[in-house]
């Protein structure tokens, strides 16, 4: 074997040795299908992990929300949204109290 390809443009590859990426069964059509399937998968699953990781963010923010509030009895858990309003409430009171004293 020459180790010049023709017309001296550098050496040849090497015998028996393929380009990276290349895999041999499946036709390249159903390859392309099934590598977009599988992206399509791993980004669905990274954005459900984040979406989880927000909403975990998020009622430990409203739980930490709820100590800090007094509510009536003790043991009872508000809901979302009744957290916020009853923070918007007891705020808009506390103001109410040091701009009228």
């Amino acid at each position: 074997r020459p180790a010049e390809a023709p017309g001296g443009r550098g050496l040849r590859r090497a015998e028996g040795k393929r380009r990276p990426g290349r895999a041999r069964g499946a036709p390249r059509a159903a390859r392309t299908a099934e590598t977009a399937q599988r992206i399509k998968r791993s980004r669905r699953l990274k954005a459900n992990n984040r979406e989880r990781n927000r909403m975990h963010n998020l009622n430990a923010a409203l739980d930490a929300l709820r100590d800090v509030l007094p509510t009536f009895p003790e043991d009872a858990k508000l809901t979302k949204i009744e957290t916020l309003r009853f923070a918007h409430n007891y705020i808009w009171a506390l103001t109410e109290t040091l701009r009228l004293a």
